[in-house]
C-alpha cells in the first residue's frame, strides 16, 4: 500500500493509470499474491484506486497529494541526493571552505568591471531601472550573442535567439515547450545534479548514457533512441560537468547522425565556452541550430549574482519559448542584469579577463593534481580548460563517506553519486581546483580518508 501510495505522490502513477496486474505486482514486491489482492482492496476501501471489472485497478485522483520534490526518484542519502552539493555550497557560513562548489571565487571575477557598468546604469534612463524587460530581452545583449556564434560558425538570425533569467530558466523553459510527463529524457551518467533535479520537477523518466573521455558512450546513446524513444537528450559538450572532458569529432559525428534517424533533440549547455583554450567540437555548430538547442549564461564567467541566460534555436521554438517566458515570468530578464552583461561583453576587458583566467585555472590544474596524487586521487581524465577535475578515489573508499566526514570539518565536497544516474560513481569526488588554495582542505580530505581507512579495515 505505501509503494502505490508513493508512486502517485511522486506522479509516477497519475489519476486513470491502470495499475499492475495482481501476479505482476506480487512478482516485482516478492510477496504473494493474496498480499496484493488485500493492499488493492484496502486502497479502493480508501478511494485511492478503483477496480473495473475485466480491466483492473486504476488511481481514482482523488486527495491527490503536492508533489513533493524531495520524495521524487529512489530515496537516497541527503549526502548523495542531487540538491545536497547546491544546499551545502549556497547555505554554507562564509567561514566554509568550497572545492566541491561550483563556482569561482568571488576575487577571481571582473569585479571592477562589473562596478563600472553598475555605475553606468545608474545613469540610465528611468525606464531601464523602472520597466519590465521586453520578451526577449536586451537587444544590445542578443546582437553581442549573434556575433560570438558567427564567430564560431554558426549563421543565425535576430528571431533565432532570447535571453532568460539564468541557464537553468532556459532548460526550464524548454522542458515545459517539449516535454510532456512520462516522456522519456537522456542524460549524461555521470551529469550536472541539476539536470537530474530540474527534470524530475517535469516528471519525465531519466536515462543515463555513460560518459567516456570523448563524449557519450555512442553505442549506448544509439541503443538507447531504440529501446528508450526519448524526446531530448541534455549534454555539455566542451568542459564536461562534472568530468571536464570535450567531445571529439568522431563522437559528435555518430551522436548527431543517430539524433536525425530518431527526430531526437539536443539542448547542448555551453556554460562553459569561454574557458576553453580554443574551441571544440560543438553539436550545435554541426547542426546549425535544427534539432541542436544552445544555451549558456555568464554566471561562471561574470557573475552568479547578475543572472542572465540565452537560448538559441529555431524561429519557430523560440516562438514558443517567448509565450512561455511570458506565461511565467511575464517577459524577458531583468533589462539591469542584461544591460550589464552586455557592457561588460563589449568593452575591452573582458577577454583580457578570459585570458588571465585560463591562465590561474592552467596553474591551478596543475597544483590540484599534484596534491591530490599523494592522497591517492587520480584524474580520470586532464582537461583542457575550466575549473573541474574529477577525481578517481583509491580502491574501496566511498566519496559519500568521505563527504559526510569532511562536512563535520566545514569543507564541502561534491561526492560521486550526486552526478550519476545509475549510482555509480561512489569512487569519485569533483573538485573545483580554484577553490583548493587553502591547506585546510588536503589537511581534511587526508583525515577523513584516514578515518575511511581504519573503518574499511575494521570491516565497518
Amino acid at each position: 500500500m505505501n509503494t502505490v501510495r508513493t508512486k502517485i505522490a511522486n506522479r509516477a502513477l497519475n489519476a486513470g493509470d491502470r495499475l499492475p496486474s495482481v501476479r505482476r505486482f506480487a512478482s516485482t514486491m516478492g510477496v504473494s499474491p493474496s498480499t496484493v489482492v488485500e493492499a488493492y482492496d484496502r486502497l479502493e476501501a480508501e478511494g485511492i484506486i478503483r477496480a473495473r471489472r475485466g480491466s483492473g485497478f486504476y488511481v481514482t485522483g482523488a486527495d491527490l497529494p503536492p508533489m513533493a520534490l524531495t520524495e521524487m526518484g529512489p530515496v537516497r542519502e541527503r549526502d548523495v541526493d542531487p540538491f545536497w552539493v547546491s544546499r551545502q555550497s549556497l547555505d554554507a557560513d562564509p567561514s566554509a571552505l568550497k572545492p566541491g562548489c561550483g563556482w569561482l571565487p568571488a576575487d577571481w571575477m571582473p569585479n571592477a568591471a562589473l562596478r563600472k557598468g553598475l555605475r553606468a546604469l545608474g545613469r540610465a534612463d528611468n525606464t531601464l531601472l523602472s520597466d519590465y524587460g521586453s520578451t526577449r530581452g536586451s537587444l544590445a545583449l542578443r546582437r553581442l550573442l549573434l556575433g560570438r556564434l558567427a564567430e564560431e560558425g554558426i549563421t543565425a538570425t535576430a528571431d533565432q535567439i532570447m535571453l532568460t533569467g539564468s541557464g537553468t530558466q532556459a532548460i526550464d523553459l524548454i522542458c515545459r515547450l517539449l516535454l510532456r510527463p512520462g516522456d522519456t529524457v537522456l542524460v549524461d551518467d555521470p551529469c550536472y545534479f541539476n539536470f537530474q533535479t530540474l527534470l524530475r520537477a517535469h516528471q519525465v523518466r531519466i536515462v543515463g548514457i555513460p560518459f567516456t573521455p570523448t563524449g557519450p558512450d555512442a553505442s549506448a546513446f544509439e541503443q538507447a533512441l531504440i529501446e528508450q524513444n526519448p524526446r531530448i537528450y541534455i549534454t555539455n559538450s566542451a568542459l564536461h560537468n562534472p568530468t571536464g572532458a570535450s567531445l571529439s569529432p568522431q563522437t559528435a559525428y555518430r551522436v548527431l547522425s543517430a539524433a536525425a534517424a530518431h527526430r531526437l533533440t539536443i539542448v547542448e549547455d555551453d556554460i562553459f565556452a569561454d574557458f576553453e583554450p580554443a574551441l571544440s567540437p560543438r553539436l550545435a555548430i554541426l547542426d546549425g541550430l535544427d534539432r541542436v538547442i544552445r544555451i549558456g549564461s555568464f554566471s561562471k564567467t561574470l557573475s552568479a549574482s547578475v543572472r542572465c541566460g540565452y537560448i538559441a534555436a529555431r524561429p519557430d521554438w523560440i516562438e514558443g519559448l517567448v509565450d512561455l517566458q511570458i506565461a511565467t515570468n511575464f517577459g524577458g530578464p531583468s533589462p539591469i542584469a542584461s544591460e550589464l552583461v552586455a557592457s561588460v561583453l563589449a568593452g575591452g576587458t573582458y577577454r583580457k579577463h578570459m585570458d588571465e583566467i585560463r591562465q590561474r585555472l592552467a596553474r591551478a590544474r596543475k597544483e590540484a593534481i599534484a596534491r591530490l596524487e599523494p592522497l591517492g586521487l587520480v584524474p580520470w581524465t586532464i582537461p583542457r580548460g575550466g575549473f573541474y577535475l574529477w577525481c578517481r578515489l583509491p580502491v574501496g573508499y566511498d566519496s559519500t563517506l568521505i563527504a559526510r566526514r569532511c562536512m563535520e570539518e566545514n569543507v564541502i565536497l561534491a561526492p560521486g553519486n550526486v552526478f550519476s544516474v545509475s549510482q555509480s560513481a561512489a569512487s569519485f569526488i569533483r573538485f573545483n581546483v580554484a577553490q583548493l588554495n587553502d591547506e585546510r582542505v588536503f589537511s581534511v580530505l587526508k583525515r577523513a580518508m584516514k578515518t575511511a581507512e581504519r573503518s574499511r579495515s575494521a570491516g565497518l
